[in-house]
């Protein structure tokens, strides 16, 4: 078995959480497909002691949590705060800022040396912060006659201590990367990995395929290779993200754990 713990993302099902009621219903269907976790991105404006309250009642923990960027940067000690009282003790931000994007590769490099101080604050709180990537951080940028993808910068121009990673297969996979790869390169430095699979969808004209999101087992992902890596990297929660379902979210997420449990994770 992979000692690992499966959580669901709740971006899965971010259209079932806007209100409290919604909130509370959907973490008990997530509790009733198996999970013991989750991660808490996109939910409505609800007080923090509320969900706290909700997970608690279900014996949910809250592994990790998408933040906003203006949060992240002017509302620090709310983010600590919010954190030291959902016992949740990883952070991470969903996305670059477009601007950082648009200054091209010193814009990558400007958002790595900020991420750093960032996560040693929050390291001083003793939590962790994460950059969770899509697939336009595999753009390349020249570097020393050769080239490297703005992913590398993210990574190779942070301090490894405060900025770490949560990779998310599908979107390298998307880009052009090796999920396997990635894995194992973000050892000691992932506590939360993104899991998503990629089936090719058929389009008009039989020669294009459309890449779409898909359940966990049910694509053509490695995953033999990618569990592999996980355990090798040092992973310690198994996020299940699905930004697009083919079917009602829920079912998707309880197709993704099964598949996943089927596979030797716990």
């Amino acid at each position: 078995m992979t000692h690992a713990v499966l959580a669901a993302q709740l971006y899965t099902v971010r259209d079932f959480t806007k209100t409290a009621a919604d909130l509370a219903a959907s973490l008990k269907k997530v509790a009733d497909i198996g999970y013991t976790a989750v991660q808490v991105s996109a939910i409505g404006p609800i007080p923090h002691e509320e969900v706290k309250q909700m997970v608690d009642d279900l014996g949910l923990t809250i592994c990790n949590t998408h933040i906003g960027y203006d949060k992240l940067w002017n509302e620090l000690d709310d983010v600590i705060e919010q954190h030291k009282l959902w016992e949740c003790q990883h952070v991470a931000i969903g996305s670059l800022p477009a601007p950082y994007r648009q200054e091209g590769a010193s814009g990558f490099q400007r958002f790595a040396a900020e991420a750093t101080k960032v996560g040693e604050k929050l390291a001083a709180a003793g939590l962790t912060f994460s950059y969770h990537n899509h697939s336009f951080e595999f753009v390349r940028f020249p570097h020393n006659g050769s080239s490297r993808t703005a992913l590398d910068i993210i990574f190779d121009e942070s301090d490894p201590r405060y900025l770490q990673a949560e990779i998310d297969t599908f979107w390298v996979q998307h880009g052009g990367g090796d999920p396997v790869q990635w894995t194992r390169r973000m050892q000691g430095r992932m506590p939360v990995i993104h899991l998503k699979d990629m089936v090719i969808a058929e389009t008009e004209g039989g020669f294009l395929g459309k890449h779409q999101m898909a359940e966990v087992g049910e694509g053509n992902m490695n995953w033999a290779g990618i569990l592999d890596a996980c355990k090798e990297a040092g992973v310690e929660w198994y996020a299940i993200e699905q930004d697009i379902c083919q079917r009602d979210p829920f079912e998707s997420l309880a197709i993704s754990y099964k598949n996943l449990r089927d596979m030797g994770v716990e």
